[in-house]
C-alpha cells in the first residue's frame, strides 16, 4: 500500500514511513505543543474479536484485561517462559473488539503467536493493517483527526506512560519524571482518513511531523519501545516497563514467575539509562553502539536522537553494576564521545522498598 504522505513537499520517507518534512526540530516543537500530528507508519493494527477476547488476552499477557472498559487505554507485554519480553502492544477495546497497536516489525510474530494460542476459545485475532493506519499526537491535536469508531467508541489510545497503572510499579526515582508532562495519544484511522489528512496537509490546513519528531519526544520521556529497546534477553524491569505494562498481582501468565522473583527477591541484571551526549560534532551513535567505562564495554545504545531542547540524547541498556556516577563514553562513526548518565532504573531496583530519589541533570541550552 502506497504512503499517502510520500508526495508532500519536503517529505523524506523510508520503509518505516514519513521521517520528516525538512525541519525535524521544528516538527518536534509543533508535535509537543499540539500544533501538529504525526503519521506513524512504523505502527500497525491487530484486531481481536470474540466473546472471550479480554479474558484470553489476560491469561496470555502481563496485563490485567478482564475488566477493561470500552475506550480505556492500557498496554501489555508477551513474555517468554523466562520472563523476557517477546512482544508488546497498546490496547483499547470498544466493547466488541480488542484493538492492538503494535510496532510494525512485531506485528507478524505477535499475530502468529496469538493464532497458535486460540485453542477452543471464542477469539479471532486478525491483521487489520489493510483496513487502518495510525496517527499520533497530543489528545487535543487528534481532535482534528477522525478516529475510526466501528462500534461507536472512537479508537484513540492514550499513552499511560509514565504513570503507574493499577498493579504496576515504577523504578525511576527522579523527583520529576521527564515524561510527566508528556501528552501522547494514537488514533486508529481508516486509510481514507489518512489520505484526507495528507490532502489537508498539502493544502496547508493540517501541520504534520515525522517519525523523527515522535521518536525524539519518546526518548526524552524515557519511554521504551519494542522496536528500539527490546532484545532477546530484556526483562520488563530493566526498562522500567512494569509501571504501565505489567500487573504484579494478576493471575498466572507465561513468564510471571520470573517477573515476581526479580521484583520481590532479586535485581534485574541490566538497567536502562538516559544519556546526554557530547554534541560538539553533532554525531549520533547507531542503535547497538557500544557504551564503555574506560576500555570496558558495559552496555549498548538502544535509541539516539537530536532533541529540540536537550540536544543529542540517547537511551542505553547497561550492566546493573555500572556505578551511577561512572564516566561513560559511546562509540560513533566519527569516534568516541562522552555521555553523561541519568539514572532511570537504579542498580537497587527489584528487591528494595526505599531507593533515594534523585535530582535530574540540568537541561542544556536549547539546540541551535
Amino acid at each position: 500500500m502506497s504512503d499517502p504522505f510520500a508526495g508532500l513537499p519536503g517529505a523524506v520517507v523510508d520503509e518505516r514511513g514519513l521521517r520528516h518534512l525538512g525541519n525535524p526540530l521544528g516538527e518536534q516543537r509543533a508535535l509537543a505543543s499540539g500544533a501538529a500530528v504525526a503519521p506513524l507508519g512504523d505502527r500497525t493494527v491487530l484486531a481481536v474479536t470474540g466473546e472471550d477476547r479480554l479474558s484470553w488476552l489476560d491469561s496470555l499477557t502481563s496485563q490485567a484485561l478482564t475488566a477493561l472498559a470500552p475506550g480505556e487505554s492500557t498496554e501489555l507485554l508477551v513474555l517468554d517462559p523466562h520472563g523476557h519480553v517477546e512482544h508488546a502492544a497498546s490496547v483499547i477495546d470498544d466493547g466488541e473488539t480488542a484493538w492492538l497497536i503494535v510496532d510494525r516489525g512485531d506485528a507478524e510474530g505477535l499475530l502468529s503467536w496469538l493464532r497458535k494460542m486460540r485453542f477452543r476459545l471464542r477469539v479471532d485475532p486478525r491483521d487489520a493493517g489493510d483496513e487502518y493506519a495510525v496517527i499520533g499526537g497530543t489528545s487535543a491535536a487528534l481532535d482534528a483527526v477522525a478516529a475510526a469508531a466501528p462500534a461507536d467508541v472512537p479508537l484513540v489510545w492514550h499513552d499511560p506512560w509514565p504513570g503507574i497503572t493499577a498493579g504496576g510499579y515504577g523504578y525511576a526515582v527522579v523527583e520529576q519524571h521527564p515524561g510527566a508532562d508528556r501528552d501522547w495519544a494514537e488514533a486508529i484511522v481508516t486509510h481514507a482518513e489518512a489520505q484526507r489528512v495528507a490532502d489537508a496537509a498539502a493544502a496547508g490546513e493540517v501541520a504534520l511531523a515525522g517519525l523523527l519528531a515522535a521518536d525524539a519526544l519518546r526518548v526524552a520521556a524515557w519511554r521504551p519501545s519494542w522496536s528500539a529497546e527490546v532484545d532477546e534477553r530484556v526483562l520488563p524491569h530493566e526498562l522500567d516497563w512494569i509501571r504501565t505494562a505489567v500487573h504484579l498481582s494478576k493471575g498466572c501468565y507465561r513468564g510471571q514467575e520470573t517477573v515476581a522473583k526479580v521484583h520481590n527477591l532479586g535485581h534485574p541484571p541490566r538497567r536502562l539509562v538516559a544519556l546526554q551526549l557530547d554534541g560538539s560534532d553533532s554525531v549520533l551513535p547507531s542503535r547497538g553502539a557500544a557504551v564503555r567505562v574506560g576500555a570496558d564495554v558495559v552496555g549498548a545504545v538502544t535509541s539516539a536522537i537530536l532533541h529540540f531542547e536537550e540536544g543529542p540524547i540517547a537511551l542505553a541498556v547497561v550492566r546493573r553494576g555500572v556505578p551511577v556516577d561512572a564516566e561513560l563514553t559511546v562509540e560513533t562513526d566519527a569516534g568516541t564521545i562522552s555521555a553523561a548518565q541519568e539514572v532511570i532504573v537504579p542498580p537497587e531496583a527489584g528487591a528494595t522498598a526505599n531507593v533515594p530519589r534523585l535530582t535530574r541533570l540540568s537541561r542544556r541550552a536549547p539546540a541551535k
